[in-house]
């Protein structure tokens, strides 16, 4: 069992301690947003389907593994949550919403457009229990126009929004990145407007609707592509490893590796200038003669850095002023003494699954510290804890639910969806 005040006490300094968010949420885009939340200490409830959970998430792993019983698929967007199992769609599942609902803060969902309003859970119908509800609405397209109906997953929304064809070398395909950018950047996107619905209400007393489209998200993302198009007409082309804006920044290839390069302050490309002992190329250190003479530039740099190790590349940028870094993988994130040191990697003992590491919370905030308390949990693991404490519910009540399929718990045949092999039907339980 978890000590419930040694949780309390590391909730004394959480800026958002207080605040309660209702996470019904899926895959990756709504889960994320709800867990920003959770790690700078609002309580969030989540909620999943009895029996499989989210299992478009938690059946997702690199390789279609799940090493210690666990999905990184899932893992990489959930944590510090209550993960309740609830059927929604139940009366007496819709009941349990309405009732977490009136002393909640914020519900956070991410189903089709108008799925919530069909199960009588819409914001319309939400508002009239809690007024003060902020309801943030996660949509691929948002919750109105001629693309609403629309699904969207990460891949689709890189290809939709145009992200895919301005990624990778001109000569060949549109590229994805491997990185589940739309959803991560979209999730983050959701918090910050949380937060603001937040301080309006804090200064109002008056909660609000928030419409979100992933699509408008990554579209606002990709920095000058549409205002160039705009001004000149022109679509903004692939040119792979090289900055066409920033010159010169790219990605080289050297001898025993790959090498980041960057130097852009008319210093910094005299000082990269003089480590390669191209005098020649000083003469075009002001900002318009670089982008005139970019090609034979970046010609220069690639040739140069492959006749060198990225260790004898990264001496020279420290040497004369320049940056460059090693392309790192995330072994080298893993090991780094400087990552490390910052806890940005966060190794944690968590109290279900013992120890892990995940990558930093991102908000080293002095007097609110944001940190990891503890990872995904299994499908309804929190059930008694929310029912119980939250909402008062009795031992026969709660029986009772399970007994009618309203609620449930995890099912052994989906994977990562159940406690570590061997549980003890204790270990990590909040209740």
């Amino acid at each position: 069992m978890i000590d419930l005040k040694l949780f309390e006490k590391m909730r004394e300094k959480e800026a958002l301690k207080g605040v309660r968010v209702l996470s019904i949420t899926r895959i990756i885009y709504g889960p994320w947003a709800a867990t920003l939340l959770a790690l700078m200490g609002a309580e969030v409830i989540h909620f999943e389907f009895p029996g499989s959970g989210d299992i478009l998430i938690r059946g997702v792993s690199p390789g279609g593994s799940f090493p210690r019983g666990l999905s990184p698929g899932m893992m990489c967007a959930n944590a510090n949550k209550y993960h309740i199992a609830v059927d929604i769609r139940h009366p007496k599942g819709k009941k349990i919403v309405e009732e977490l609902v009136a002393t909640s803060d914020v519900l956070m969902e991410n189903f089709k457009a108008g799925t919530f309003d069909k199960w009588g859970i819409g914001y319309n119908q939400l508002k009239e229990i809690n007024p003060g509800l902020i309801y943030v609405s996660m949509q691929g397209f948002g919750n109105w126009g001629s693309l609403s109906h629309r699904p969207s997953y990460d891949a689709y929304a890189q290809g939709i929004t145009g992200l895919a064809e301005i990624t990778g070398f001109p000569e060949a395909i549109p590229l994805k990145s491997q990185a589940w950018i739309g959803d991560f950047l979209s999730g983050t996107v959701a918090a910050y407007l949380t937060l603001v619905a937040l301080y309006y209400r804090n200064k109002t007393g008056r909660g609000q609707f928030i419409d979100l489209s992933q699509a408008e998200v990554l579209v606002r993302a990709m920095d000058w592509t549409w205002i160039y198009m705009d001004l000149t007409g022109k679509n903004r082309e692939r040119t792979g490893n090289r900055d066409v804006a920033v010159v010169p920044s790219l990605i080289a290839k050297a001898k025993d590796g790959f090498v980041a390069i960057s130097a852009f302050e008319k210093k910094e490309y005299m000082a990269l200038c003089e480590a390669m002992g191209a005098e020649d190329l000083k003469g075009y250190a002001d900002y318009h003669k670089r982008h005139e003479n970019m090609n034979a530039i970046y010609e220069r740099i690639e040739n140069w850095a492959s006749q060198r190790s990225v260790e004898e590349i990264e001496k020279m940028a420290i040497e004369f002023g320049f940056s460059a870094s090693k392309v790192m993988n995330s072994k080298d994130i893993y090991e780094d003494i400087h990552y490390n040191s910052r806890s940005a990697v966060w190794k944690f003992i968590d109290p279900l699954w013992d120890d892990l590491t995940y990558p930093n919370p991102l908000a080293n905030l002095e007097k609110t510290p944001a940190r990891i308390k503890w990872s995904i949990r299994p499908v309804g693991f929190d059930n008694e804890h929310v029912l119980t404490r939250i909402l008062g519910y009795t031992e026969e009540e709660i029986e009772e639910l399970y007994r009618e399929k309203v609620i449930g718990k995890w099912d052994e045949r989906f994977p990562a969806t159940s406690p570590p092999p061997g549980w003890d039907g204790k270990k990590g339980l909040f209740y």
